[in-house]
């Protein structure tokens, strides 16, 4: 990989608002540009190890962090279809007329907001390992114990009360986030177990999951806030073609979630992976870029 395509991972943009967005870039400069938006908790740092593949590809990558998380200042009040705008912003500034978008896990729901509301300017979407709205009955039928718990927490504890137990956790996982990946891997499926082991995947989680803490918790648990409520838009008004990728073994984000969007919304190429779980992104990373790119 040329000096040219080294990743930039500190960058912050203005928006109009006065609020900071923070973004990392990594592949080729002058490349397909792909914006990405990491899951719960994540941030610019959380991506794939095998950054070669990008420059190959001729992709740029941009990783974007939402309100809260890493570099991005909180938004008080945020709801998900404000996302696109801070997206849409920040491609303007960037000089770009139009891209590719691509969500895994909590990621997903804030990629199908740009379906929806950015759909002139994209030229591919694509959610992996995506959550559907929580308010469909029986869509969290294998869903770990842990996450049912956060999400509905999410949904009935107040605020303020909400924000006071994210930050206590904030306060441990960015100092030891090995703690927070032992304690997925003993939930997951086989498949997500073995993604873990690997170690360049483990140091960029590691490294995602300690940066998104660098403000506390509010990001994660506004997020989960959002999440755990009706979105604010119809899936079945998304008119942009969407590329859906779900593992039948997933335990976060179960794959009755990923049927559900696959049946509601209009234009979706769903593939499903009856040996994967949640992390399928990372065995399934270049045959993503190809759509992305296309």
């Amino acid at each position: 990989m040329s000096s040219a395509a080294l990743p930039t991972v500190g960058a912050r943009f203005r928006l109009r608002d006065g609020r900071w967005l923070g973004y990392a870039e990594y592949g080729d400069p002058a490349g397909r540009p792909i914006f990405s938006f990491h899951g719960n908790p994540g941030s610019r740092l959380t991506r794939n190890p095998n950054i070669a593949l990008l420059a190959r590809l001729g992709a740029r990558l941009i990783a974007v962090e939402r309100p809260g998380y890493g570099l991005s200042d909180f938004k008080v009040g945020r709801a998900v279809l404000d996302w696109p705008d801070d997206v849409a912003e920040l491609a303007d500034g960037l000089g770009i007329a139009r891209f590719a978008v691509v969500g895994g896990s909590g990621g997903g729901p804030y990629t199908l907001a740009c379906a929806h509301q950015l759909p002139q300017r994209l030229t591919a979407v694509v959610v992996i390992s995506s959550p559907c709205p929580l308010t469909v009955p029986g869509v969290t039928t294998g869903m770990s114990r842990q996450n049912r718990f956060s999400f509905l927490l999410g949904r009935y504890l107040p605020w303020p009360l909400l924000r006071r137990l994210y930050d206590m956790q904030a306060g441990l996982l960015a100092q030891q986030p090995e703690a927070l990946l032992d304690r997925l891997a003993g939930t997951l499926a086989p498949s997500d177990r073995a993604v873990l082991a690997r170690p360049e995947v483990r140091a960029v989680l590691r490294e995602g999951v300690a940066e998104a803490f660098r403000q506390g918790g509010r990001g994660l648990a506004w997020d989960t806030h959002l999440l755990a409520r009706p979105w604010g838009f119809r899936l079945q008004n998304i008119a942009a073609p969407v590329h859906l990728w779900h593992g039948a073994r997933d335990v976060l984000a179960p794959v009755g979630m990923g049927r559900y969007l696959a049946r509601s919304l209009p234009h979706c190429d769903a593939t499903f992976l009856s040996d994967e779980g949640h992390l399928l992104v990372y065995a399934h990373w270049e045959e993503i870029l190809a759509q992305l790119i296309a």
